[in-house]
């Protein structure tokens, strides 16, 4: 029987491969190859989408980050190594993107909250964004928020691994290369997880 999903992921190797060698090899040389350019984003845009709002939860965010990730692919194409995959050069440039965007926004927020104590006005401005992701339904928007509030507890690592296999569906194995991790140190990263969830959420939940 033939192995389907071998096969799959042979030809998605090779088209990456070729999108590689022109963007660096293309006509307008060190720029790389438009064409090319606008094939790569065709179909990494959605992935690199869906990783930016698992992180940063709203949707106009994760779209200027999702720009901000292929400005940066783009631009570093030619430090690709050739015995690298593609998608997993990717994957890493978006987590680093949106843990970068969070840790600014973190900086905002504790600069708000400074100076709204240093005023006797207590109409801040600071305000918790609403929950906005895709995929979920309104009427588990709710309990959707609740999850990602304790997701968003968890510590940096443990909240990578979560999230990239629990919401973009990658395998541990994947989550190892895009981490520069052993699968035995993803393997402990998610036990960790969930247990920090389970006590987050079981916390809120008979509080």
């Amino acid at each position: 029987m033939i192995n389907l999903k071998v096969k799959v992921n042979d030809v998605m190797g090779n088209t990456d491969h070729i999108l590689v060698e022109e963007l660096k090899n293309g006509d307008e040389g060190a720029n790389g190859d438009e064409g090319a350019f606008r094939q790569l984003v065709d179909d990494y845009q959605d992935k690199v989408f869906n990783t930016c709002i698992s992180f940063v939860k709203n949707a106009d965010d994760a779209d200027d980050l999702t720009q901000e990730v292929f400005i940066e692919v783009f631009k570093s194409i030619n430090k690709f190594r050739s015995d690298a995959k593609l998608s997993t050069w990717i994957y890493r440039i978006t987590v680093n993107k949106s843990l970068e965007y969070l840790r600014k926004m973190k900086r905002k927020k504790r600069s708000a909250i400074f100076n709204w104590i240093s005023k006797e006005d207590q109409e801040s401005k600071l305000q918790v964004p609403d929950f906005d992701h895709p995929g979920v339904l309104a009427e588990n928007r709710e309990k959707a928020r609740i999850l990602f509030d304790a997701i968003e507890k968890l510590p940096e690592k443990q909240k990578i691994a979560f999230t990239l296999h629990k919401l973009e569906d990658l395998s541990y194995e994947q989550i190892a290369e895009i981490m520069q991790k052993s699968l035995s140190s993803i393997e402990s990263l998610m036990h960790r997880a969930k247990n920090n969830l389970q006590k987050e959420l079981y916390d809120y939940y008979n509080s």
